[in-house]
């Protein structure tokens, strides 16, 4: 009986070759069948969506230091941000506002860290979805998850959320909104003072 090679692969070159194989632009096929690549556009000018690409960029020039932590949210990558004074970094998906009239941009702060957040609409959600309860304690079923950071802009705060779905989505009327293990952590990390930029 003749000898016929053996093909091994071990774990190390098994994963080399799936990197390869993922790093190798994909196609993708349109409605009408016709093939389209990535390769095609320009990719200076492309939004960068994966939020596993954010490691590797540096965003602290945007602030002058990192006294008391820096977060910023970035709201088309729908990621945010956290540096501590130290250096030490965190990168949190999150929600995002619903549409562009509901979201705000530029520089706040930490203003208060609540522990156990209740939550009250808005006048505007309120008009929105006059349905709403007026009032929803700290619990469970509350919008704001476990914990909340509030900004200094009048209703505008990073906290939790119990609904899982809206974590890389558009779905929020103007917060932002974090994991509930995700807020928890940074809610230890952060301080009434830390810079905030939305951008």
């Amino acid at each position: 009986m003749a000898n016929t090679p053996r093909f091994s692969v071990n774990r190390r070159a098994f994963l080399a070759g799936s990197a390869a194989f993922l790093a190798t632009p994909a196609i993708a096929q349109s409605v009408d069948g016709a093939a389209t690549t990535e390769m095609e556009r320009d990719l200076s000018q492309a939004v960068r969506r994966n939020i596993s690409s954010f490691r590797t960029l540096d965003w602290r020039p945007y602030f002058s230091n990192l006294n008391n932590g820096a977060i910023l949210v970035d709201i088309d990558s729908r990621a945010l941000h956290y540096w501590a004074e130290n250096g030490d970094y965190r990168l949190y998906p999150s929600s995002v506002p619903l549409s562009e009239d509901l979201t705000r941009r530029g520089r706040t702060s930490v203003t208060l860290k609540d522990p156990s957040p209740d939550w009250r609409p808005t006048p505007s959600m309120k008009e929105r979805n006059p349905e709403w309860p007026d009032y929803v304690a700290p619990g469970p079923d509350n919008p704001l998850g476990t914990r909340a950071l509030h900004l200094s802009w009048t209703y505008y705060r990073i906290h939790g959320t119990h609904d899982t779905r809206k974590i890389g989505r558009r779905s929020s009327n103007g917060c932002i909104g974090l994991y509930n293990e995700h807020i928890e952590e940074l809610y230890a990390l952060a301080k009434v003072g830390t810079q905030v930029l939305l951008i």
